[in-house]
């Protein structure tokens, strides 16, 4: 069965989805009690901006990824810019399961670092195919990169 360009692009983002909903159910756990009573830095902005701001990069990233989809399987590129891509994904879930669900402040920070560095390296393999769905992930980088800065000073104001 072979499945259109638009089809991927909104299976790509479902895929996303699928993860924040896992990643939120971990989040709820301890969001309103454990999460409250951490001390956080002064930059640490209000609980309701992260629903809009995730969906929002969610969107980003299944646009991203669907548009280098669409360049074939059968193309060794996108085989490894979407394995990379999964990889960083699956991170991005974890990170949420070991801060709110096991409440491991720095066991997430080794988390997003390494989410990090797997997100520049999708945004370069997706150069190489899409600059669309490379330039897509950009805001998706900005925000885990402040994300790691507020992990970390948790970490250090809780520790």
């Amino acid at each position: 069965m072979k499945i259109n360009g638009t089809t991927k692009i909104i299976l790509s983002i479902i895929l996303c989805f699928v993860v924040a909903g896992i990643g939120g159910y971990a989040t709820q756990i301890s969001v309103g009690t454990w999460y409250t009573e951490l001390n956080k830095p002064s930059f640490n902005p209000p609980n309701w901006i992260f629903g809009p701001v995730w969906t929002l990069l969610y969107i980003m990233m299944g646009l991203a990824a669907g548009l280098v989809w669409k360049a074939g399987l059968d193309n060794a590129l996108v085989k490894k810019a979407l394995l990379i891509y999964l990889l960083q994904l699956g991170l991005n879930l974890s990170w949420s399961i070991v801060f709110f669900g096991n409440q491991e402040i720095f066991g997430a920070l080794m988390i997003i670092l390494g989410l990090v560095f797997l997100i520049i390296m999708t945004i370069i393999h997706f150069l190489k195919i899409n600059r669309i769905a490379a330039y897509l992930l950009f805001p998706y980088l900005f925000w885990v990169i402040f994300a790691s800065f507020l992990n970390y000073e948790i970490w250090q104001l809780n520790s």
